[in-house]
């Protein structure tokens, strides 16, 4: 692949650290986990019994003290703001005293080391105060992205068989309130194993208290500030994170505690190059597993000041974002792709509007981003002077796997390209068969040596994270991308290996033309699904979203067609192309490709309780009926 490259950094370029990894990758691992606090040295490095992995074993640690014990109490954690304009400063030794009295509260109720706990919050500091309660007595944290239905958080509290919910009243969303409580009322009907539900009063709106219900004031308020962290092994089970489960039962992600920490940590300071004078800013949801490594562990694991903000980053309207940076001096942003095409379709106006001079470093994460993004995001927003880390991983893998390294070495950079892997860590592409492609070649992502952040498991299901994850190349981690490695060894993310498109017997990936796509000058977001064809199995449509100000006409549409035929060829050219508003998205960011799909196939859309705005599925269902009836 041809790509220009961006020769800027911050100055660093630590040669031997790779050399190490090369050298001898568990040793090498064993040297960052010494970052860590640990109560009792490890005796064994790595367990390794395929697919099953053990790191650190017969170590102790905790991660709630590692976060929070060992950091100046004076320094800012958390800079919080509401969408509703309320703000508040969390410093390192408020949050301790928090995380100790929920502890108490948590243990006065019962709960012991490996009972589940869900957490069903809106992104307020208290959602970090219970991550890190759990923690810090051993209990196994399980967390649910607050726009979940009810019948989604009742199949992960069943599958859980959590002790006790802790939620909130309500929670705000683009001027609404969402009943949070009344949802958990709902999902949890019948389900005896739940002892009792802790309740936050966040959007002051009227609640039905039950039995087992208590006031988080009552609970917290009232608990001494003074709680030991367990000392835990290594192994001990620390979260478990539910994917998405858009078909079948939701898979139980479950991490342990020093592998992962050591994981998270290092790659914090390696990606982000953080100083104690950092102001950083991720906008993901806790809810995710961005937000469990990279805004729950890793920044408070480091240290680092944190902007954490509960809301829509485009409510009341697209200047949300740059006001946040401008008033809290951001230094680091790390933030999606969809979102980055979302603020392109305003153009550059609004983002010149403000100060964004505190930025230094810039990130992206959730999906590949396409090159022309990239470069707005590098010209607009940082002004070309801020490197752009474009992180690969998974919810199954922990933290960062492949990314470019600021705190770490100085490379060229590459738009759209995720670089290089992090250090200690195996990966390569290859074919069906399981050997390596040549370079340019797409094939699929496998990891072949175990990490540090690795999943332990699926929760109850040892067979199934065999079945998924290692059954296809044995003894290598199946990731279920595509993706390059050029010439120059750089790799290409190209989307997951299932969202392929069969057109007249060739395979092509979403991701590739949807990026193909956006990369015309006049469109700021695309979707792309296939529709039943007689001839050629599935033919393309898409969806384009234009850039503000920007008029569909058939013009515009023979360019991007003719943009597509060139760089990708005939064989992907759209059937046909609809200019859309808006596209139906998850409120996390992401685009909902399974409802197009859905809706292109006549099949049930099944859960939609997080997508953020219906009439984007109206739209498109309306193009679909369209599109029927030309079809006869």
């Amino acid at each position: 692949m041809k790509s220009e490259t961006f020769d800027i950094g911050l100055g660093n370029n630590d040669s031997k650290t790779r050399a190490e990894a090369s050298s001898d990758y568990v040793m090498f691992w064993e040297k960052q986990a010494k970052k860590l606090h640990w109560f009792e040295p490890w005796q064994i490095p790595l367990e390794w019994n395929a697919p099953f992995s053990r790191w650190f074993v017969g170590g102790k640690t905790n991660a709630s003290y590692n976060a929070l014990d060992v950091q100046n109490k004076e320094k800012t954690a958390i800079l919080w703001e509401g969408e509703n304009g309320d703000r508040r400063t969390v410093s390192y030794g408020q949050l301790l005293s928090q995380t100790k009295r929920l502890a108490n509260a948590l243990k006065s109720l019962g709960i012991q080391k490996g009972d589940r706990v869900t957490i069903y919050l809106p992104m307020v500091p208290e959602l970090i105060t219970s991550i890190l309660a759990c923690a810090r007595i051993g209990a196994i944290h399980t967390v649910i992205f607050s726009g979940f239905s009810a019948a989604s958080i009742r199949d992960r509290v069943f599958d859980s068989k959590s002790k006790i919910i802790i939620t909130a009243d309500g929670g705000y969303r683009r001027g609404n309130t969402v009943k949070l409580k009344e949802i958990v009322d709902t999902a949890i009907q019948d389900l005896d194993f739940v002892k009792n539900v802790i309740v936050l009063k966040r959007a002051d709106i009227k609640i039905t208290m039950n039995k087992k219900d208590l006031h988080w004031g009552d609970a917290v308020e009232n608990s001494p500030d003074s709680c030991d962290a367990e000392r835990l092994e290594s192994s001990h089970p620390l979260f478990i994170l539910y994917t998405s489960g858009t078909t079948g039962k939701p898979k139980g992600v479950l991490h342990d505690t020093g592998g992962y920490l050591t994981h998270i940590s290092a790659t914090f300071r390696w990606a982000f190059d953080i100083k104690d004078s950092d102001v950083y800013y991720c906008t993901a949801d806790i809810g995710w597993v961005t937000g469990h490594s990279y805004v729950a562990y890793g920044p408070l694991i480091c240290g680092a000041t944190q902007v954490m903000y509960e809301g829509a980053p485009d409510y009341p309207g697209p200047a949300r974002l740059w006001e946040i940076i401008q008033r809290y001096k951001v230094t680091i942003l790390y933030t999606t792709p969809t979102a980055l095409r979302m603020f392109m379709k305003f153009g550059d106006s609004i983002p010149n509007s403000f100060d964004l001079s505190s930025l230094r470093l810039l990130g992206t994460v959730g999906e590949p981003i396409n090159p022309e993004v990239w470069k707005w995001y590098y010209t607009t927003i940082g002004k070309r002077r801020c490197p752009i880390i474009d992180t690969w991983w998974q919810t199954e893998t922990g933290g960062m796997m492949i990314s470019p390294l600021p705190g770490l070495e100085t490379i060229p950079l590459k738009p759209g390209s995720g670089s290089f892997p992090i250090p200690g860590v195996d990966v390569a592409v290859v074919d069906d068969a399981g050997a390596e492609v040549k370079p340019n070649t797409r094939g699929f992502l496998i990891i072949r040596k175990p990490w540090p952040g690795m999943l332990l498991t699926l929760w109850g299901d040892d067979a199934k994270y065999k079945e998924v994850y290692w059954s296809r190349y044995p003894g290598f981690y199946y990731t279920g991308d595509y993706a390059i490695r050029d010439g120059d060894g750089y790799l290409w993310l190209l989307g997951r290996a299932d969202d392929v498109l069969k057109v007249a017997g060739h395979r092509i990936g979403t991701a590739e033309l949807e990026s193909s796509l956006v990369s015309h000058h006049s469109i700021s977001e695309a979707a792309v699904c296939g529709v039943a064809d007689e001839i050629k199995g599935e033919a393309i449509i898409a969806f384009l979203v234009p850039k503000e100000g920007v008029a569909v006409t058939d013009v515009l549409k023979q360019e991007v067609i003719e943009q597509v035929r060139i760089q990708i060829g005939p064989i992907a050219t759209p059937q046909q192309i609809y200019f859309v508003s808006r596209l139906p998205k998850t409120r996390s960011g992401k685009i909902m490709r399974r409802l197009l799909k859905a809706m292109a196939r006549n099949e049930k859309i099944g859960d939609v309780s997080t997508l953020e705005d219906g009439a984007a599925v109206s739209e498109i269902q309306t193009a679909f009926d369209e599109l029927k009836k030309q079809l006869g």
